[in-house]
């Protein structure tokens, strides 16, 4: 077990020095020698030897030395050593050293005094402290305040000893009146610091008396006064309201530290809209006055915190929270965005829209690197916007369309997906976006944009004017036809034998791409391809982007463009009457389809056409041939009715998470109600009416009872010894962010009063022991509650186990009791979690920890496995409800959760029903780290069988 320290010494790892070694150093005169012994004979300590031997060669060598540097050390090596012996008795050597620390405490050196003083107020054997307690009262008064600052700290400590007030029985009025003529600020923050320990109603006593000297003490002083609030209106609710309005004064303290706690306070204290609006306010200044972006991101934690409580009063300074988007952090323009959009209303949407849009143009300036990602974010963000207050679409969607050409593929992707779904939302805006579209299709880079863009032409250009002029900015995109001549064929097929200096080799690769639903496809990519010049030429921007992709094997980007003008053909007929402008149309797009096809077939690009590219090109050839009303409508209707359920399954799945965020509390029958506003108001602030009509809401609402009634508490008190044990313990375990606390209550079954009793833990896996185990006394047939709290460094599963040893007076020999281990599962530490569609797959590709567990359960039924693995892993399903619906016999479902520690736990669940009726298929796990993708997997395997488990 380790023991407590009170250093924190930097080691150079190196070579240890041997304890014969530093003895004779200790004994030689030279002064620097013994001042590396010193140092040596530290450090072997504070890395857990005992070197016993060493202490008396110090005793006659060194306490007597005169050098301030031996001195210090000295002190240093005195603090760090054990002063007890095994029977817990002080060492009679300790006794040598008193007259020594005795002489440093009335020394001419006020240096030496005071790292004297502060090894006082480490040490607790009553029988050393005792004699020198004389001296330390004398250095209250001494001129330095070094000395002072740390003789109180000293009488603190000393006062704190079992046997404390009886050492030093008069302390607090004495350090009350130091604290009354103290000048220097720290040491006065150290005597008002020994009264809120020691004496809490003298501290309340100043504190009062010296209320309107508040706003101009030390700001050291004013962190303690904080702390003394925080406690005193804890134990006592009722007197709050003179408290409050201290801390309301202190929020215009110069100190950003006092203002942040007094903010934390106001708002632990007090639930008044005066109160919140004042903390708000504060973390909002600082906010943008810090320039420590990790002060930044735990401001803006604590403004969120806010809006889950008190968001109407949040919404108020939904501007003051988007300045902090100037900082130049992704991290806190990301959180900024988050908090944001979920206090969005109708009435700040229009000023938070033009800020955002504002923010938009200045990432045109390309100054910053990361321009593009934040572009990104800011488009999202406006989306959000649009979806929910669709309104605001017509101030932005013209000026994002100029996006889609952007360099950076994500940016752009995100701007193609809110025009799809705003032209959709909003009608109103259908002419002018397909007319923006057409103008700006030829700057469109990205493939993955393409298909965003050629599906809204072929959806959305309805009348004459719009259809022909899709048709021609496609046909104007493509270019000449055919997409190559015979010549360049045989150039390009004499290539593979010999690569001339004109054209170079194509190398092209095959990789897995990840589909929607988590399914596997097989994709192909060319690393590298030239083409002879006339190509090159045909290829070029002059013809347009889509050419160029066309070109290089993107024959699903093909297949796209054969269904987008056979659409707008198909609509051609429909706005059309003249027989010569349809022909001429369904000629060029025939032309263009089997060019596409002869294009796939032949050695110019890096790999032949994929049969189901194919095969939908070919489709669209016989439809353009040869037409029925039947499959007119499936093409130009019921592709558009598909997107329009898809967006009111979006829009049900939202409105679903914010119902399921709702806090939802009700109040018992019987709950008490104290109907305030009966009560005389007389001396009462406004705040202080405020803080009880919300306290009075509060129960009516039963917010304050919500926590008393959670069942799942008893879930977590586990039994780790047998009801016939001597000694019961059972442990209550709450599993923090990044601790876990054990409550174990004791109790003694016997007759007997159990010594030295100890509650010894070890654990397994990465947790670590906080704390080292006390002894405790327990009577007959009483309890005991002892805390142990440990430290988490991950989300691998792990075991705490140990044993409870006690003594009796009958038995000389230790009695030990075995605990039952306690597993701590990963459950504790994640949680359900939504996430796009884009971004799971992004995820899915980049985390290379990857488990894949095979399924085998009793379960017959496919949706009946996913909502037990769901129930089994607590995490959110990301696959609609719809998609899932049906008896096909296969079930792919894509799962999603997140940890306490910011880690991303993706799960795909992949399966299918046997013609014995039995479930196969597999359960692949992805995270960035080892760890939760293997305990996730462990979990999965021993929950999976569902009705046997």
């Amino acid at each position: 077990m380790e023991k407590s320290c009170t250093l924190l010494i930097h080691h150079d790892k190196a070579s240890p020095a041997v304890a014969n070694e530093i003895k004779e150093a200790l004994e030689g005169n030279d002064i620097e020698a013994k001042i590396d012994a010193l140092k040596n004979a530290i450090m072997l300590l504070l890395n857990g030897e005992t070197l016993p031997q060493l202490f008396i060669t110090i005793i006659r060598y060194v306490l007597t030395s005169p050098d301030h540097t031996i001195q210090k050390l000295l002190i240093l090596y005195l603090e760090t050593i054990d002063k007890t012996d095994s029977k817990g008795k002080v060492l009679p050597e300790m006794i040598l050293v008193c007259q020594t620390l005795m002489n440093n405490l009335e020394h001419p050196n006020e240096y030496i005094r005071g790292v004297t003083l502060r090894l006082l107020s480490r040490l607790r054997e009553t029988e050393v402290v005792e004699p020198l307690i004389p001296s330390l009262l004398q250095n209250l008064e001494h001129r330095h305040p070094f000395v002072r600052r740390n003789a109180i700290l000293a009488v603190m400590s000393i006062y704190k000893l079992p046997q404390g007030d009886q050492l030093l029985v008069d302390a607090p009025e004495t350090i009350e009146k130091l604290l009354s003529t103290e000048q220097d600020p720290s040491a006065k923050r150290n005597a008002f610091l020994m009264l809120f320990n020691c004496d809490q109603d003298r501290a309340v006593n100043y504190l009062l008396t010296n209320v309107d000297k508040v706003s101009d003490w030390d700001e050291l002083l004013q962190m303690v006064v904080l702390e003394l609030i925080k406690k005193v209106c804890r134990t006592k609710p009722s007197e709050k309201g003179k408290y409050i309005k201290i801390i309301i004064a202190l929020l215009n303290a110069p100190s950003s530290a006092v203002t942040y706690e007094c903010a934390g306070t106001l708002v632990s204290l007090s639930s008044a809209p005066t109160a919140i609006r004042a903390a708000a306010n504060t973390y909002c200044k600082l906010l943008l006055s810090q320039s420590d972006n990790n002060v930044k991101l735990i401001v803006l934690d604590r403004l969120n915190e806010l809006k889950a409580s008190h968001r109407e009063i949040m919404v108020e300074m939904i501007m003051d929270v988007l300045r902090a988007l100037s900082s130049p952090s992704l991290d806190i323009r990301k959180k900024t965005l988050d908090i944001v959009l979920e206090l969005i209303t109708h009435r700040n949407v229009n000023e938070v829209v033009q800020t955002l849009k504002k923010e938009v143009v200045k990432t045109q300036s390309g100054e910053l690197e990361k321009n593009g990602d934040y572009r990104q974010m800011l488009v999202q963000a406006i989306h959000a916007c649009a979806v929910k207050f669709p309104e605001v679409a017509s101030a932005v969607v013209h000026l994002l369309m100029d996006f889609l050409g952007d360099t950076n593929v994500a940016s752009a992707l995100d701007v193609a997906v809110f025009v799809r779904e705003i032209i959709e939302s909003n009608p109103k805006l259908r002419v002018s976006i397909i007319t923006r579209l057409l103008d700006t299709f030829y700057q469109i880079r990205a493939a993955k944009v393409f298909p965003f863009a050629l599906w809204i032409v072929g959806e959305y250009c309805l009348s004459l004017s719009e259809v022909k002029s899709g048709i021609a900015t496609i046909k104007q995109c493509l270019g000449e036809m055919p997409f190559f001549s015979a010549s360049e064929e045989a150039e390009s097929t004499d290539s593979s034998n010999k690569t001339p200096q004109n054209t170079a080799a194509i190398v092209s690769s095959r990789r897995p791409a990840i589909l929607s639903d988590g399914t596997y496809a097989t994709q192909s990519a060319a690393s590298e391809t030239v083409f002879s010049p006339s190509t090159v030429a045909q290829g070029s921007l002059a013809s347009g982007n889509l050419r160029s992709l066309i070109l290089t094997g993107d024959f699903f980007l093909g297949a796209v463009v054969a269904c987008t003008l056979t659409k707008l053909v198909l609509r051609l007929e429909e706005v059309q009457s003249s027989k010569t402008e349809i022909n001429r149309a369904k000629t060029q797009t025939l032309l263009i389809m089997v060019s596409m096809l002869q294009l796939g077939q032949s050695h110019v690009v890096p790999h032949s056409i994929d049969p189901d590219s194919y095969e939908r090109i070919v489709l669209c050839i016989k439809l353009i041939c040869h037409t029925s009303d039947e499959m007119k409508k499936i093409w130009l209707e019921s592709c558009r009715q598909s997107f329009v359920k898809m967006l009111s399954e979006k829009q049900l799945r939202e409105l679903e998470e914010l119902k399921a965020k709702a806090q939802i509390s009700n109040a018992q029958p019987d709950d008490l109600i104290d109907f305030f506003h009966l009560k005389s108001r007389k001396g009462m602030s406004l705040l202080e009416l405020e803080d009880q009509v919300q306290d009075d809401l509060k129960r009516a609402t039963g917010e304050f009872t919500k926590d008393e009634n959670d069942a799942n508490k008893l879930n977590r008190i586990l039994q780790l010894t047998g009801f016939s044990d001597s000694v019961y313990a059972e442990a209550y375990v709450t599993v923090h962010h990044y601790d876990i606390v054990l409550d174990v209550t004791v109790i003694n079954r016997t007759k007997e009063t159990l010594q030295n009793l100890c509650l010894e833990l070890a654990t397994m896996g990465d947790l670590k022991l906080v704390e080292r185990p006390q002894n405790y006394t327990l009577a007959p047939e009483s309890q005991k509650k002892i805390k142990a709290n440990i430290k988490v460094s991950s989300t691998e599963t792990g075991v705490i186990f140990g044993n409870i040893v006690y003594e009796t007076s009958n038995v000389t020999e230790r009695n030990v009791v075995v605990l039952n281990d306690i597993h701590i599962d990963i459950m504790d530490y994640i949680s359900p979690a939504v996430c796009s569609d884009s971004a799971f797959r992004s995820m899915w590709a980049e985390f290379e920890w990857e488990n894949k567990v095979a399924v085998n359960t009793l379960i017959q039924d496919e949706k009946e496995f996913l909502d037990h693995i769901i129930k089994s892993t607590n995490m959110k399903c990301l696959t609609p409800t719809s998609v899932l619906e049906g008896d096909c016999g296969f079930l792919s479902a894509n799962l999603y959760a997140k940890s306490v520690f910011g880690e991303d736990a993706l799960v795909n669940v992949s399966i299918e029903k046997q013609s014995d009726e039995k479930l196969s298929g597999y359960i692949r796990i992805r995270s960035k780290t080892q760890g939760i993708a293997l305990s996730l997997g462990d979990k999965i395997t021993l929950k999976q069988k569902g009705k046997s488990s």
